[in-house]
């Protein structure tokens, strides 16, 4: 069950270290394509700015979603209860058969988390983890993840772009890491978003097949999870079969009387 609670988490997996400089973009001409002809020019800085543009105006987002996990050993549905806070807390419920699970409390200070089969829970901040598991993580990259959003904010970084069936496709290279954001040509909504580490063997990619707009933004009702590693490949399918925007929620969450602690060295 450990795996159910990092459901959510799985950026964990495959993201990797990057502390890239903001380097000024400079005008890139946009590759042709077979089926469609391209603006002469154009910058990625441009494009960024009309992603970022995009109304996403909320304070809480309530989210019933079903769930699907396999790897090379094991798979699983589930539903879960997603509760977000902007910027402030996520609550995850993991339920099968309609019994809850797993619950986790993120933070951006901390992480807690407790699950039933083995009767553990864990409490630990992001250095913690990022250490453990050898990667970057913290409160925003899960959000953005849930959101639509790219887990690392792209005016932090000079990208490269091409343009591919009315899609833009931004790319990052450094020696350790390459990263690829495909954004929509015409409403500039995040498609997908790609990230290999060679060195490591590592892939970790997000797919957003659709999305639906509300009044207060576009938000994604899908979310198609990869993570590749030496170990084998994990995917993950999640769907949004419902968003409550910007009501009242509560974050109930204690862990269980005669719970292990889990602790990570």
């Amino acid at each position: 069950m450990w795996k159910w609670s990092c459901l959510f988490l799985v950026v964990l997996l495959g993201s990797c270290k990057s502390k890239a400089a903001l380097v000024p973009t400079e005008p890139v001409p946009v590759m042709e394509t077979p089926t469609q002809e391209a603006p002469p020019t154009i910058t990625p800085a441009a494009i960024i700015q009309h992603f970022y543009d995009t109304k996403n105006d909320f304070s809480t987002l309530y989210i019933k979603a079903s769930a699907r996990y396999s790897d090379p050993n094991s798979s699983q549905n589930v539903s879960a209860d997603i509760k977000i806070q902007k910027g402030e807390k996520i609550l995850i419920s993991i339920r099968f058969l309609g019994i809850t699970m797993a619950k986790a409390l993120i933070t951006p200070s901390e992480v807690k988390y407790y699950e039933k089969i083995n009767g553990n829970f864990f409490e630990g901040n992001y250095q913690v983890l990022s250490e453990w598991l050898g990667t970057d993580l913290d409160f925003t990259k899960i959000q953005n993840m849930l959101l639509g959003q790219p887990i690392d904010h792209l005016t932090a970084e000079s990208f490269t772009m091409l343009l591919m069936d009315k899609t833009y496709k931004l790319s990052s290279i450094t020696p350790s890491i390459e990263k690829s954001f495909y954004l929509d040509q015409d409403r500039y909504f995040l498609k997908k978003q790609e990230i290999t580490q060679p060195e490591k063997q590592r892939t970790f990619d997000v797919s957003y097949p659709n999305y639906q707009e509300y009044a207060l933004g576009i938000l994604p009702h899908a979310l198609e999870i990869s993570a590749v590693q030496e170990k084998g490949k994990t995917e993950i399918s999640i769907e949004y079969n419902s968003i409550s925007i910007n009501e009242e929620l509560t974050f109930p969450y204690s862990v269980p009387e005669g719970y292990e602690r889990i602790y990570i060295n």
